[in-house]
This record gives C-alpha cells, structure tokens and sequence, in this order.
C-alpha cells in the first residue's frame, strides 16, 4: 500500500505543475493546495473506511516539505543548533550538534533518499551517478553537500550536509564562543588589514573553513577578495567579492575547471586577497607562485599541526610536475606565508585555536624555520587543554 505522504505530494506537485505555480515563489497558493489535496484525501478515505489524517496541520508542513524543501531533511536543515547532517543509506541519519554527533530515529526509504538527492542537485547543474559516483555541491542556503553512490558505497548511497551556522562568522563570535582569546583576534584582524598571508590549518571538522570565513569578515570592507573553491563554502558577503567554483568534466570528458585554473582566473581579477579555499593537490604551487608576487592569501589545509601544514604546503606542489623541486618551493613558501593557525576539535566537541606560528623566512634542512607565537601551556605537543598562552612577539 503507498504511504498517504507519497499520493498526497504528488497530487501536490501534479496540480502545481498544472497551475504554473511555483511554490518557492508563492507559498501562500501552494500551503492552499497542499491543504485541499490533504482534506480530499480524508474525505475520500472516510468514504471508504480507511485510515485518516489525524494531525492535518503537520502533515501539510510535512507535504510543504517535500515540494518546496527537501523532504524529511529540511527541517533538520532548518535546525540552527546542527551543524552536520549524514546519511549512511536511508535507515542510519545522523547529526552533529556543538561537535557531538547522534543517531536519530528518522527512517527514509531508497525512494525518498534519492528523490531528496536530485532535489538538492537539481539547482546546482552537477550529476551524480554510475559515471560520477561522487559529487560535491553548495545547498542555496550555503550548505556544502557530498553523495556517494553505490556500487562504490556499500549497502546504499552515503549524504553529508556540512552546514556553516551564521552565528560564528566574525572574529569576536569565535571570541565570543571561546575559540581564541580576544587579543588573538585583534593581531590577526590587524594582519588581514595589513595584508599578511595567513593559512588556517586543522583536522576535518576543526572549524578551519569557519575560521577563514570570520578572517575574511574582519577585512572584507577594505579589501578586493577573490575566493577560489571546488564547492562554495566560503558565506562571505562584502561590497567587492568575486567566488568562483570548479567544474566537473561533462559526460564527454570536457569543460573540467580545476582550482589550478581558478588560481590562474584568479590572478587577472586584481585581487586584494586570494583565497583558496582548501589546498589538497597541485593548485599548492600556483598559490605559492601568487603569493610570491606579492598578492596577498589565505587558505586552508588538512594538518594535524601548524608546522606540519607548512610541511605539507611544500610537498604539494611537487604534483604539478617533476620539474618542481622542494628546494625551490621551501624558501619561496617561507617568504610568502605570514602566519598558520591550526586549530582542533576536542573530544567535547569544542573547537579552538591551538597554536598560532610564524615562518621567519629562513629554511634549515629542508624545512621552513618557524616561532611559535601563541602555544596552550607553552608546549604545542603536551598540552591539549588549558589557555592558550602568548610566547612570542606577534609583530
């Protein structure tokens, strides 16, 4: 037997279709239709000796959902307090809340899971399926989507909702919440100002994309930022901000646009700032040539400590070929970055500035010589807890 919901939507969406509505745009007709189509169904199902509706008004909130949103999902999209939404096929949905994560007892069929997918896909002119098992994407409210299908996913399709809560945006939010301390917060606005390169450094689910965000809040009223991401993440807004995103290859095998391009693009914008979202592959050796030039950056980069990003940043560019040479990369990446913030996530699910350090421009032994100016308990390697303390100068 078809779950009231299913006939109820489709009748919904049969009779908007008809009408011309779009209900997005006009949601006062399109709450009207779902209302009458859910009374037909009582009338009808009184008539025949069937189960009702009972809750009316919920299951038109439920039938507004799954038109106009994203089914069983939006209102967990709605939530302010979840940060994170997965999905481990239809019947295991999880969310975190404050880092924490938790099982929830909602339930999707295969149907309603792939029908959510496409809705959200639909937008954004990207694709999943048997040729493109995977695929990333920005939700309209800014949310970073990713979906694996099977057969690379075993026992069903694998959903991440990254959310990026308005609430932590700025500087002083982070303050606010206790993720640096505010004389932290003023040096690295006054370096944004001033031009300094910085990158955000951290874990997955650090908060580093969050930190960038609330970095480039603090400068964007002053500078021309040109941002530079393979799924927009980045919710910045300012009077002169140019985003751009990559792009899958076709069903041909054309029109790819990788970040190496975008850096590249980036460069005849006359950028203030150049953003790279998050550095993962050869697009390193692009940014550091940028960097090198004089124009100022900031990005992100996977590293379970600031000077292991720095580490990082300088093997990276070795992909783009094998002309490139570490000896070259190192001394250039130390002249041109500024500042590193690593941040973590304890098991609390709390998430903070760790360590703050800066390149003095100098490399020993292949490796770039850094001080470290903010440390927790003056020792970056022992102490995971406790304040995070000033040891150096910062200017």
């Amino acid at each position: 037997m078809i779950h009231p919901s299913v006939l109820v939507v489709e009748r919904v969406r049969q009779r908007l279709r008809a009408e011309a509505t779009d209900p997005s745009l006009d949601p006062a007709v399109a709450r009207s239709v779902a209302l009458a189509e859910v009374r037909r169904f009582n009338d009808l199902a009184l008539s025949r000796g069937e189960i009702m509706i009972d809750d009316e008004a919920a299951f038109v909130r439920d039938v507004l959902a799954s038109v106009t949103g994203f089914g069983a999902l939006q209102p967990l999209l709605d939530d302010p307090e979840i940060e994170e939404i997965w999905l481990n096929g239809p019947e295991s949905i999880h969310v975190a809340r404050g880092g924490v994560s938790e099982r929830l007892a909602l339930r999707l069929s295969d149907s309603q899971l792939r029908d959510v997918v496409e809705r959200m896909l639909q937008s954004t002119g990207r694709r999943v399926d048997i040729s493109q098992p995977f695929v990333d994407a920005s939700l309209p409210d800014g949310s970073r989507l990713h979906v694996a299908i099977a057969d690379v996913v075993r026992g069903g399709w694998s959903v991440n909702i990254r959310k990026f809560l308005p609430r932590y945006r700025s500087l002083d939010a982070l303050v606010a919440h206790g993720a640096l301390p505010a004389e932290l917060a003023t040096i690295l606005h006054q370096a944004m100002l001033d031009g300094q390169s910085i990158i955000v450094s951290g874990a997955t689910h650090a908060g580093k994309t969050t930190f960038l965000g609330a970095l480039l809040a603090s400068c964007v009223d002053r500078q021309r930022i040109v941002t530079v991401e393979e799924t927009f993440e980045l919710a910045v807004d300012g009077p002169d901000i140019v985003s751009l995103q990559g792009r899958q290859a076709s069903l041909e095998g054309t029109g790819e646009i990788t970040l190496r391009r975008l850096v590249k693009e980036a460069l005849r914008m006359r950028p203030d700032r150049l953003v790279v979202g998050e550095v993962r592959d050869a697009e390193a050796l692009d940014l550091v040539l940028a960097l090198n030039t004089g124009v100022p950056g900031a990005a992100t980069v996977h590293a379970s400590s600031a000077e292991e990003a720095l580490d990082k940043l300088t093997l990276l560019p070795l992909l783009a070929g094998r002309n490139i040479d570490r000896a070259f990369v190192a001394p250039a990446l130390a002249r041109a970055v500024d500042l590193v913030v690593h941040c973590v996530r304890d098991d609390d699910g709390t998430r903070r500035v760790h360590e703050v350090i800066a390149p003095n421009g100098e490399v020993a032994d292949g490796r770039i010589v850094c001080r470290t100016l903010y440390a927790y308990g003056g020792d970056v390697k022992v102490s995971r807890r406790g304040d995070l303390r000033r040891i150096g100068d910062a200017r």
